[in-house]
């Protein structure tokens, strides 16, 4: 039954994959590319169709196919089998809740890739628009899709759950109580 329980956050990775991969299909089939389907909230989330074939904020789309398929493929697909193995093999000591966030890393991760690769040459679908109200000097983020979000939400997540867990282990070692002058 233990054993199970490790394979168990790889549901959650798939349901973010089957997500990310439905919205981008009704995204494809129903929105002309580089248009806007719908606005909510006055401006401030528009539904659109764009592609990317670089990274986040389009980094690197203009490189050339073999630093793409290295840099975007490759390494993101090593690193996706790193977490994978730290979910499994338990190495890490990660408590179940960070188990899961690294599955929702890993999901959202091989939703972009499916993309990247099977999208090589029109690029990853991103639909999702926010107003920024030119912080930054950006009007809008840069569109963005389920997998984007996935991977920020679990990110982010995980790293406060780290920094929290690490201040209570060292507040347990080092309080008030362990000190005695």
């Amino acid at each position: 039954m233990k054993e199970t329980k490790r394979y168990l956050p790889f549901i959650f990775s798939l349901v973010i994959i089957i997500a990310d991969q439905l919205t981008k299909a009704l995204v494809v089939k129903y929105i002309q590319l580089n248009t806007i389907a719908c606005s909510l909230f006055g401006d401030f989330l528009q539904i659109v169709h764009v592609r990317n074939t670089g990274a986040a904020f389009s980094f690197g789309a203009g490189n050339s196919e073999v630093y793409r398929i290295i840099v975007f493929i490759i390494i993101p697909l090593l690193m996706m089998a790193g977490i994978v193995y730290i979910i499994i093999s338990n190495k890490m000591n990660f408590t179940e809740y960070q188990r899961w966030l690294c599955a929702g890393i890993v999901g959202g991760g091989l939703g972009t890739l499916i993309d990247r690769i099977f999208r090589f040459k029109t690029g990853v679908v991103d639909f999702i628009s926010i107003k920024f109200y030119g912080l930054f000097g950006m009007e809008r983020w840069p569109t963005f899709n389920v997998s984007d979000s996935m991977v920020v939400i679990s990110v982010a997540l995980l790293a406060l759950s780290l920094l929290f867990t690490k201040e209570q282990n060292e507040g347990l070692k080092g309080g008030k109580n362990d000190r005695k002058r």
